[in-house]
């Protein structure tokens, strides 16, 4: 508990509108996508990159952890106050403060929600690719700190790839540079690269510099039905090697067919065992062809049925089904643990038959879906926790999970990061060095372990 003396310096900071002490109003705070909740002592809503200084000079007299945080909608605990202390809520740092249309650049605050960005840039004939499935509340402050994906990466990358430079908040205070507005620089360490992706543990991040696209003219999508996953992972890698690389290349496994059978009127084939969702984006008059072209590629591989949208009602309806399957899976149980492995998209169909044996051994239903185009499965391990011993057999089932994607060749966190639901399976990944080699470069920014401790190192 902090002292009233303490809290009195927070409200002289931002105002004492800005900060927040009755259990009720903290309780909002003390959750995120994880089915876990910590209670914070205070939550403080900064409005500039100054009083964030301040706050982080002040915690660091009196060693009390902040935890950053933007609209609280990651699925590995990288926001939870686990230590109490101060959560410092971004989103009142929420301007679009330049779209430079002459250079391709925009500048912007880390509490822009990432959908209400992309239809500003899209208004001027600009693209923000990035897309996560959060996209319509999460924050771009922290896309930025998770390194956020979404379907579109198979063919335009990742947040991490838009992000030229960025002004933070160091955990001692200070107020530092990283990168610029211009497509080149190399002066000195790439600092901006490090802060992506760091999960909110070398730094608060108060300003964005974004790297922008020309918008593609039009945009063509078709849902295709396989009678196998085989067929399905086949298809993506046949699509590339045919020199097309899609915009987007969802897949869904039979079980997450049957989900959406139940959660909406989708008339689908007792023998489609896989789906893909294939968009290609570019010119108009070539988007016909392109979808012919793969029409033709993906024909051999076991194709039951290919519905093309004509219209962006038909292409909206096709991403309905997509957007309905986080929702049908409480149908299969109440509690989700949804994880995101990524394999070679060739060992896609082996890690799926994996998945399967695993959930046989350990009577849990798991349902899968995900991002074909990178080999990025959502792995959702669905159970009902208050059945005794179900939450020890969803533990051990995605350790196995982890342990099996790691022998193909993959990584367990594709785009969610570590967290706290992962720390403990860091090892199984990362080396000792390379787990020390990052503890030192946090122990030289963050000397008193103030910033967001106890996330991604499984010995804090």
């Amino acid at each position: 508990m902090l002292n009233t003396e303490f809290i009195a310096k927070l409200q002289e900071i931002v105002g004492k509108e800005h900060v927040e002490t009755d259990k009720a109003d903290l309780i909002c705070y003390s959750y995120d996508a994880t089915q876990r909740k910590f209670l914070p002592d205070v939550v403080v809503h900064p409005g500039t990159s100054q009083e964030i200084s301040r706050i982080m000079q002040l915690v660091n007299e009196h060693k009390i952890p902040v935890f950053p945080r933007g609209a609280g909608s990651g699925f590995t605990g990288g926001s939870l106050p686990t230590k109490g202390g101060i959560v410092l809520v971004m989103t009142r740092l929420d301007r679009i403060l330049e779209i430079d249309e002459e250079n391709l650049v925009a500048t912007v605050e880390p509490g822009v929600v990432t959908e209400q960005f992309q239809q500003a840039v899209e208004k001027v004939g600009l693209f923000y690719p990035p897309d996560p499935a959060s996209l319509k509340f999460s924050t771009l402050g922290g896309n930025v700190a998770e390194c956020a994906g979404g379907p579109r990466c198979v063919k335009y990358g990742v947040t991490k790839d838009y992000i030229l430079g960025l002004e933070v908040v160091t955990p001692t205070g200070d107020i530092i540079k990283t990168g610029g507005s211009t497509m080149k620089g190399v002066v000195g360490y790439d600092l901006t690269k490090l802060m992506c992706g760091s999960e909110g543990t070398l730094a608060v991040i108060t300003k964005i510099i974004i790297k922008l696209l020309p918008l593609p003219e039009a945009k063509k999508t078709m849902l295709v039905l396989f009678d196998s996953i085989d067929g399905a992972a086949q298809a993506v890698s046949a699509i590339i090697r045919g020199k097309i690389i899609p915009t987007t290349l969802e897949f869904m496994d039979g079980r997450t067919i049957d989900c959406v059978r139940q959660a909406t009127d989708l008339q689908v084939p007792d023998d489609a065992q896989a789906v893909l969702i294939i968009e290609v984006d570019g010119d108009r008059e070539f988007l016909a062809k392109q979808v012919g072209k793969i029409s033709e590629i993906i024909k051999p591989l076991g194709v039951v049925e290919t519905r093309v949208a004509e219209t962006p009602e038909e292409s909206e309806a096709l991403w309905q089904i997509r957007r309905s399957v986080s929702a049908s899976l409480r149908k299969v149980n109440p509690d989700k643990f949804n994880e995101d492995i990524c394999v070679p998209r060739s060992k896609v169909p082996e890690m799926i038959r994996k998945i399967e044996v695993i959930a046989d051994r350990y009577d849990v239903p798991i349902v899968n879906f995900g991002h074909a185009g990178d080999g990025n499965i959502h792995v959702n391990v669905m159970i009902d926790s208050k059945i005794p011993g179900e939450q020890e057999k969803a533990d051990k089932a995605i350790k196995e999970v982890f342990r099996e994607a790691l022998a193909l060749g993959g990584t367990m966190s594709g785009e969610h990061g570590v967290g706290i639901m992962k720390a403990p399976f860091i090892p199984m990944e990362l080396t000792k060095t390379a787990i020390d080699y990052m503890k030192t470069i946090k122990k030289a920014l963050d000397p008193n372990n103030i910033l967001n401790p106890g996330k991604i190192f499984p010995s804090d």
